[in-house]
């Protein structure tokens, strides 16, 4: 007989964490619910394995249709389409971003990306999780709907496309019963969603709560569709599992201060070591088993210390590529924020530290505030800027501009 294993989910509930917990394969059942609202608050963590589902509050959905159909190129273009929403996850605090296919049409893909906001201090719990989902990714719908509930005493609301959200997101309510702003939130989504080609083709509004108050004039008035008041459903496991896997800031802190302190020690030890040679050498120390266990020490610590320096020398040669500061679409994103109307950039080349511009423009005025603007935008001072006097022509004004960094010579 198979050993029997219970499973805990820690689900953002109506007003705080539910614990929900299972053998084996079975249904989830409510444990536990409490009132708080963050996460190490919460105490008595059943054991065994423990999957977190994040609320909607700290994620950001993110729904868009691509015209491919291969899984590969999901991720890359889930990026490209968050670069130019301004939505930059922080690379060191983990897996903060995810990509899910809503459903497969005609020549397109419908993609649901997820943006997790960094956990911040207690909203992890004391127990690690070994897994992390989307709370709204655990209470499946079939077909086209919208769900409406509460977590943490926020209304949120998902729209539900082939059985899939397609969006989601938390709002600024926190009224007893679902009232017109909530529906205006919802309306306002489905009317970005269809500016995007994606019509979820909603039939019901699926409201979840355990309140007495079930008033729901409001949302069938403004959104035109029945609504079937139900208590929320039990939780399940998606089918797929979640990328999302955030790290923990403090137990980050914790390691780099502990690692900074073993080298303090190792760099005491070697100081130790050199003295006890000294000693050595001048007749002093005599006690030569502890000599050779320094010495051992010193020799297993070497090749650790030559593995640092090279790594710390790739990571130098690979700065000016990683650092986004010096990526050649950001910078020109900041020139184009100066461009004033009516003049045109005929050419623009640019690198990490060397920059030219030419254009022209009808107006002479227009070259002048472009000069200005390139001189005086914080993020590209680092450029020492040449803007010669424009030159009239037949067109206008023509002009070349140059910038580099100061003390980085450029190779022809």
């Amino acid at each position: 007989m198979s050993k029997s294993t219970q499973h805990t989910l820690l689900v953002p509930g109506e007003s705080g964490w539910e614990l929900w917990t299972r053998q084996n394969d079975a249904p989830f059942s409510l444990h536990t619910a409490t009132e708080h609202q963050r996460a190490i608050e919460v105490g008595a963590i059943p054991s065994g394995p423990l999957t977190l589902l994040f609320p909607v509050r700290s994620l950001t959905a993110v729904p868009m249709r691509v015209t491919s159909d291969d899984d590969a190129l999901f991720a890359d273009l889930a990026a490209l389409h968050a670069e130019r929403l301004g939505l930059r996850p922080d690379p060191m605090a983990g897996q903060l971003t995810d990509v899910f296919v809503v459903s497969r049409e005609a020549e397109s893909t419908v993609l649901l990306s997820v943006f997790l906001r960094p956990p911040g201090e207690g909203e992890l719990p004391a127990k690690s999780p070994q897994a992390f989902d989307l709370s709204v990714r655990a209470f499946p719908v079939e077909g086209g709907a919208i769900a409406v509930w509460r977590e943490f005493g926020r209304w949120v609301f998902a729209i539900v496309h082939h059985g899939h959200a397609v969006h989601f997101q938390a709002t600024t309510s926190d009224t007893a019963v679902a009232d017109e702003s909530i529906a205006r939130e919802i309306r306002l989504a489905l009317v970005q969603l269809s500016m995007q080609g994606i019509h979820p083709h909603a039939d019901r509004i699926l409201l979840w709560t355990s309140s007495q108050q079930t008033d729901a004039t409001a949302l069938q008035r403004i959104l035109n569709l029945p609504v079937q008041c139900t208590p929320r459903p039990a939780p399940v496991l998606p089918d797929t599992a979640s990328k999302l896997l955030p790290a923990d800031v403090r137990a980050a802190r914790r390691a780099a201060t502990k690692r900074r302190n073993a080298i303090a020690g190792i760099a005491a030890a070697a100081a130790l070591y050199l003295g006890l040679i000294g000693w050595f050498a001048f007749g002093i120390w005599s006690n030569h088993r502890e000599a050779a266990r320094l010495t051992a020490e010193a020799e297993a610590l070497a090749p650790d210390a030559a593995a640092y320096a090279i790594h710390n020398a790739k990571w130098q040669e690979l700065l000016p590529v990683v650092d986004l500061a010096n990526a050649p679409v950001d910078i020109l994103y900041r020139i184009a924020t100066r461009i004033p109307p009516g003049l045109r950039l005929k050419s623009a080349e640019i690198s990490a530290d060397e920059i030219k511009l030419q254009g022209e423009a009808q107006q002479l005025q227009a070259v002048n505030n472009f000069s200005l603007g390139l001189t005086k935008h914080n993020e590209l001072t680092r450029f020492s800027w040449e803007t010669p006097e424009p030159n009239q022509s037949s067109r206008g004004w023509e002009f070349v501009y140059s910038g580099e960094i100061p003390g980085i010579e450029t190779q022809e």
